[in-house]
């Protein structure tokens, strides 16, 4: 049995706090899909208090941007975007095309095909998320999207000069500077000045994440990917300074960002929870950190390692990073989660900033059925058929046409039916069935 040291919000306070949300995406989105672009602006002065005719920006405004961001940014932003290029490339060179002959005569096959249009939305109210940039429009461009919409909120009364540079190095065609529930509305749905996309991806709070599951059907999406949530599984072969560190290292992402320990040590978990408040008291980020340590914070002790994994496989997890002395066995074991994070030397930022890996990945438990974004999100795999002699489509002809009556399909059969006739001889009548 599991115990609980700390924990946070119940699941019913949690979803009144959703439906409340829920409701006022509903009315942002109604807004833009009446009022078209003049609700978008009329929602970017409200809510980011800027004001831009097309919300586009020119080149030069690009290059203006660009050129306020220092040398040594600039390389680092190049050397991350390297490294997250570098491991897209290879992933897409796992996606392969295929085409089989079956029987003598039968084709079948796939094709990969990238998505036409993507929004990619950049979160940067708060804090600026430079590297979302890189995971949305880098993988998307190196998929082989052809029209890449990059949005992110102004940052300090205008756009964010690294953001801007991050998209325009990444690849965006167009860059938007909104935020929030109107960015994803507008890229969605387009209005008179921005064209509609096909696919919206990209992390965020809780509104954007909830604008992304109302608009599910009208676009593709990525996944349901915020508010972030982080999980270590750790044991006494680190200390809880390490685990306070890490657990309050995405705390900071928003006040509503869950953060646990899982643990099966007694000593370890009463450590961390008096670690995490000493740190709070040092942290530049306590604003935040703090009360989305206090609501949505749990430390969990358990008795096996066995019950562990059991835990972490319901609690289906965005990032997951273990430190203990059973990584092997307990990763062999996991199967819902949306990252790992192995060993001491690594961590979350590493893959939220630099090292290659997707941090746009899955929340609210979406783990359990879905990766993170990677280049085969935006690529559409669809099948196709041929047959190349009237001997192959006579035998499927027949096959079909006895399937078909077993379900009642007359119209079905006689697709099948009529190819047996003109390929195969078969006297079979119309809406009838061909014979053994």
């Amino acid at each position: 049995m599991v115990t609980f040291l700390k924990r946070g919000k119940d699941e019913k306070q949690i979803a009144a706090e959703s439906l409340k949300v829920k409701k006022a995406v509903e009315e942002i989105l109604l807004q833009i899909e009446e009022k078209g672009h003049s609700a978008v602006i009329e929602l970017a002065e409200k809510f980011d208090g800027y004001v831009h005719e097309t919300l586009r920006l020119t080149e030069h405004e690009i290059q203006e941007a660009i050129s306020k961001v220092p040398p040594e940014d600039i390389d680092d932003i190049k050397f991350a975007q390297a490294q997250i290029r570098h491991f897209a490339e290879k992933q897409r060179e796992c996606v392969k095309d295929l085409e089989i002959e079956t029987i003598p005569g039968v084709i079948l096959g796939h094709k990969n095909i990238p998505v036409n249009s993507v929004g990619c939305y950049v979160p940067g109210g708060k804090y600026p998320m430079v590297a979302s940039a890189h995971m949305s429009v880098i993988t998307a461009k190196v998929a082989g999207v052809k029209r890449i919409v990059a949005s992110a909120p102004p940052h300090g009364g205008g756009p964010h000069p690294a953001i801007v540079a991050a998209m325009h190095f990444g690849g965006a065609d167009e860059i938007l500077v909104l935020g929030g529930v109107q960015a994803l509305g507008a890229m969605a749905l387009g209005t008179e000045n921005i064209e509609p996309v096909d696919m919206l991806v990209g992390p965020g709070n809780m509104f954007v994440a909830e604008a992304k599951r109302q608009l599910f059907g009208r676009v593709g999406i990525d996944l349901f990917a915020g508010p972030t949530e982080t999980l270590i599984i750790a044991d006494d072969s680190v200390d809880a300074e390490l685990c306070a560190v890490d657990l309050l290292g995405q705390a900071e992402h928003g006040p509503t960002s869950p953060a646990v320990l899982l643990t099966t040590s007694q000593t370890l978990a009463e450590e961390t929870i008096l670690e995490v408040e000493r740190q709070l008291n040092i942290l530049p980020t306590a604003e935040t950190a703090r009360p989305a340590w206090e609501n949505y914070g749990s430390v969990m002790v358990c008795k096996s390692l066995e019950e562990l994994v059991g835990e972490a496989n319901k609690l289906a997890y965005e990032h997951v990073q273990i430190m203990t002395h059973e990584n092997e066995y307990i990763t062999d074991r996991l199967q819902n989660f949306g990252a790992l994070f192995l060993g001491p030397r690594t961590n979350v930022s590493f893959g939220d900033k630099v090292i290659g890996t997707n941090h746009t990945l899955p929340t609210r438990r979406a783990a359990r059925y879905t990766g993170g974004l990677w280049v085969g999100k935006f690529l559409k795999t669809c099948t196709y058929q041929k047959i190349l002699t009237n001997e192959a489509s006579s035998l499927i002809g027949a096959y079909c046409s006895r399937l078909c009556a077993i379900e009642g399909f007359a119209g079905h059969g006689e697709q099948a039916n009529i190819r047996a006739r003109r390929y195969g001889g078969n006297n079979v009548k119309p809406y009838g069935v061909v014979a053994k």
